[in-house]
């Protein structure tokens, strides 16, 4: 299926390119005044010279440019493939056996929060009654 699809685009940006040259070597029709309908002459719906090669390679090359991208939209609607989808993943580190001490600046004691025992348990002077 990968291969179809690289296949695929190649063709793809071929006829783009083909169809670029195609476009950019056809004559001009004249001024932008043609395009809007004022270089029309006798006939009603303007001056129709015969259908040339270039023309012809034009539509052919408009119409494989249409199928290609529909083509191109529908195989890639399967989502992008991967050069590592089929190989395993890493394997997960080993935990350590014990969490090591956050490193202290040198030159600082690391400072340890007292213990229960360590707490002062009231305050020195004993709180004051109201005279009676």
């Amino acid at each position: 299926m990968f291969v179809l699809y690289y296949l695929l685009t190649a063709f793809y940006v071929l006829v783009c390119l083909a169809l670029l040259m195609v476009i950019l070597l056809q004559q001009g029709r004249g001024d932008m005044a043609a395009a809007f309908g004022g270089g029309s002459s006798q006939s009603a719906f303007g001056a129709r010279a015969g259908a040339t090669v270039l023309s012809k390679a034009t539509a052919v090359l408009a119409a494989l440019f249409m199928v290609g991208a529909m083509a191109l939209a529908i195989i890639g609607q399967r989502g992008p493939g991967s050069v590592v989808s089929g190989t395993a993943g890493p394997r997960p580190a080993p935990a350590p056996a014990s969490a090591p001490a956050p490193a202290q600046p040198q030159g600082q004691q690391q400072q340890t929060p007292p213990k229960p025992s360590e707490q002062p348990a009231a305050p020195a002077t004993p709180p004051q009654q109201p005279p009676k």
